[in-house]
């Protein structure tokens, strides 16, 4: 088979993810905490992110291959399936075994053999610290790994598209402003918060992503009807009395007899909540997690100015806080989010866009003026 050319990202970011990998690894060590994965060396990062990436750039009758691939060891999986002959790392096998490990949460195990690394059958369960490849989209690989093997909370370590790399920027979770969402997202130490309430926010933000079509959601203050002079009334589809199962899930939590039930209830919520955002206007939510009605149409609040600027950040190393004209985020929905929260400093509005790209709009206080958080890159 010919061999494919050299991955120019592969070699530009395998030192830095070895290095980031090892950092976590030496601090888990020193905490005591948990069963941790085998830690790869630089080679071996970079011949599994050159394979995931060829292999994404393929197509197997047609269809885009989705894979995972987990470098790990048949022992370090505690239930796995196993090939009688292992299939070797390449990019043309990877992508003729796609359509069998599509679903979420499989992932092709991959180790070290006599004769270099090798693909030796697929797993569900990864220790903490398990180096995950995953092909999002042809030529779009995102580099992560479990947090922890209870929470199974996956924290994004790099995104690559092309020759653009992107790596996460650990420390933005300290800067002033920063929201809760993307603190959860970014710290991958804190199990706590990822069981609790701010994670029916992360899993809002997947879902909406997922769906594909774009949208709205506004958490308001439970306590206040202030935010109400900024939607056009009536709204068009107001839930009465308010939709109060993810505010529950989120207070009750779960116990470890119980915990599949409840993740799996809250799944199912999650979803059905964010697919209301597929529908022209905005899903309104309070802070507790009460839906409010969707459909809401946003008009600037009585007496106060157009939104002229927003500050725009996104949580990659490197990256630099821009000032822009809210439209330029994306449009309509981006411009009326950024009034919203302009209007009403209490508030927040997560934006899906169609083509992947996530805002989280917030007041910052620090700024004066609206903070636009750009998060995909945490939620590939």
């Amino acid at each position: 088979m010919e061999q494919e050319a050299a991955y120019p990202a592969a070699r530009i970011v395998s030192p830095k993810v070895h290095a980031y990998f090892a950092r976590q690894r030496a601090e888990t060590n020193a905490n005591g905490n948990g069963r941790l994965a085998t830690l790869p060396n630089v080679e071996t990062i970079q011949a599994i992110v050159d394979a995931a990436f060829w292999a994404s750039l393929r197509r197997e009758e047609g269809f885009i291959p989705k894979i995972s691939l987990a470098f790990l060891s048949p022992q370090e999986a505690s239930v796995a399936l196993l090939f009688e002959r292992p299939l070797p790392l390449d990019p043309g096998v990877l992508t003729k075994v796609a359509p069998a490990v599509e679903r979420p949460g499989i992932h092709l195990g991959v180790s070290r053999g006599p004769r270099g690394l090798w693909v030796w059958g697929t797993t569900r369960t990864i220790p903490s610290l398990c180096l995950v490849v995953e092909v999002a989209a042809p030529g779009l690989l995102v580099i992560k790994h479990h947090s922890s093997e209870t929470t199974g909370k996956f924290t994004n370590v790099a995104v690559l598209e092309g020759d653009q790399v992107k790596l996460v920027d650990e420390s933005a979770a300290a800067v002033p402003d920063c929201p809760a969402i993307l603190s959860a997202l970014l710290d991958s130490d804190s199990a706590a918060s990822w069981v609790q309430s701010v994670n029916v926010l992360v899993q809002l933000a997947v879902s909406m992503r997922a769906h594909g079509r774009g949208g709205s959601l506004l958490v308001v203050p439970a306590e206040s009807e202030t935010w109400r002079q900024s939607i056009v009334s009536p709204m068009p589809y107001a839930v009465s009395p308010p939709f109060a199962q993810l505010s529950e899930l989120a207070t009750v939590g779960s116990d470890d007899d119980n915990r599949l039930v409840w993740q799996e209830t809250l799944n199912r919520t999650v979803d059905a909540v964010a697919g209301l955002t597929a529908v022209d206007g905005a899903v309104v939510m309070t802070d507790r997690y009460d839906v409010l009605g969707f459909g809401a149409k946003i008009i600037r609040r009585r007496s106060y100015s157009q939104v002229e600027e927003v500050i725009v950040t996104e949580p990659i190393e490197g990256g630099v806080a821009t000032l822009v004209h809210p439209d330029k985020l994306g449009g309509t929905r981006h411009l009326s989010a950024a009034q919203f929260v302009q209007d009403q400093h209490d508030c927040a509005a997560l934006v899906a866009s169609q083509d992947g790209r996530f805002t989280v709009f917030e007041w910052s206080p620090c700024e004066t003026m609206v903070h636009a958080h750009r998060i995909e890159a945490l939620l590939l």
